[in-house]
């Protein structure tokens, strides 16, 4: 595992004790009902966002209330509910499978191996599912919002979300894995935007790389202009 990309002269649990106090706790922006519900958001919501998911969901959950009737829909049908979801096709696919596969909402598994032999779950999709049953975390839930938190913090150089799993891995201890994650999520969505970010806010501007570094470039910005008003004031009009 490379630490290199890793910022080691931050205390990083310690540093983001403020932060997990925040988020610690809340629940996913998923608005489901059960392990079923959340399997099947998680889904959907892969390249997608999660308001759109929790908008058409109302009606494929009346139409497929459990496992059970999924297992026995036609895949056109699913896909009928689904359309104005990206990869639509595919994911019905998904769901068709994973239903005949599991048949009943009790068989849904909660450990990462299993859940990531399912069509369509992956490492990200799995941790949020193990964090939202409060079963222990065996990784750290590492979304498009978390991508973007651990490289402006510094936590990561990497772009790659397997790259940064590992990192946050290696640098939080184990009981903080099912929170951080989603505590960054949080704070990506709310605080961290990708354009505008509200930094004097941010409970982690004290360490965050990006916030300090653009915070001294504006500092430097400041004394230059005011070292070229003063030699614009001293400098007689010719």
């Amino acid at each position: 595992m490379d630490t290199k990309a890793v910022n080691l002269e931050i205390a990083w649990p310690e540093s983001s004790e403020s932060l997990l106090k925040q988020y610690s706790g809340r629940k996913h922006p998923l608005d489901y009902k059960n392990r079923y519900q959340l399997m099947v958001m998680v889904i959907l919501a892969a390249q997608d966002s999660d308001k759109r998911i929790n908008k058409i969901t109302a009606d494929f959950f009346k139409a497929y209330p459990s496992m059970k009737e999924l297992a026995d829909a036609d895949i056109e049908d699913i896909r009928h509910l689904i359309t104005s979801v990206r990869s639509f096709r595919k994911k019905s696919s998904w769901l068709s499978q994973i239903a005949k596969v599991l048949g009943d909402d009790a068989n849904i598994p909660v450990t990462l191996a299993e859940l990531t032999k399912l069509p369509g779950i992956g490492r990200k999709s799995a941790n949020v599912i193990i964090r939202e049953s409060g079963i222990e975390a065996e990784g750290i839930i590492v979304d498009l919002h978390v991508v973007r938190v651990a490289l402006r913090l510094g936590v990561t150089e990497s772009s790659n979300p397997d790259k940064i799993e590992k990192q946050l891995m290696n640098v939080y201890p184990k009981s903080d894995w099912n929170e951080i994650g989603m505590s960054m999520s949080f704070l990506g969505r709310e605080i961290c935007r990708p354009t505008n970010p509200q930094c004097p806010v941010c409970v982690m501007n004290t360490v965050c790389l990006y916030y300090n570094s653009r915070k001294d470039s504006v500092t430097r910005l400041d004394e230059e202009n005011k070292k070229n008003l003063m030699f614009e004031e001293k400098t007689p009009n010719t």
